[in-house]
């Protein structure tokens, strides 16, 4: 009879206990599927602010890609080049930058911090002396001789406040 008992104490024990065991584990299973749920819904909000603000890109232009390859350049070695063209004017003697109309009102060089190229003829960058920040809208184009030429087209500089 002792044996019958505790038996049955034993197995409604093991019930009782594996019962909690498994409202746990799909209470955090479910917490977790809720939590999967919201971090998707994040990376998908993500995903699509990404898309948009890469929008004016010129690696989301398939056309000025195609632009370029049709007239037999390696994009993977053009897109980059552009760029450093722009950074290397960095380099500069005087107080005069290449390309900035501007001085440098701080008495340190003006320098370009980023440059978005947004097709196969635009660019836009900002520069800025440390202290006073403006953009640049700049045309590009490649001569007869494969040489980058860069035209400012539009500029200005954010007052100081």
């Amino acid at each position: 009879m002792y044996l019958f008992i505790f038996s049955v104490l034993l197995i409604i024990f093991q019930y009782v206990n594996s019962k909690n065991i498994i409202d746990k584990y799909e209470k955090d299973i479910r917490t977790y599927k809720t939590t999967i749920e919201d971090n998707q819904k994040k990376i998908d909000s993500l995903d699509e602010l990404n898309f948009e603000l890469s929008y004016f890109n010129i690696d989301r232009n398939q056309d000025a890609i195609d632009y370029f390859e049709a007239q037999g350049y390696d994009t993977d070695e053009l897109i980059p080049a552009i760029k450093e063209g722009l950074y290397k004017m960095n380099d500069y003697t005087g107080e005069e930058h290449p390309i900035v109309p501007f001085v440098s009102l701080t008495g340190t060089k003006l320098v370009i911090n980023k440059v978005r190229i947004l097709n196969h003829k635009w660019i836009v960058a900002n520069f800025t002396d440390g202290e006073y920040w403006g953009e640049i809208f700049v045309t590009y184009e490649i001569d007869a001789n494969n040489d980058l030429k860069y035209k400012l087209v539009e500029y200005f500089m954010y007052p100081k406040i």
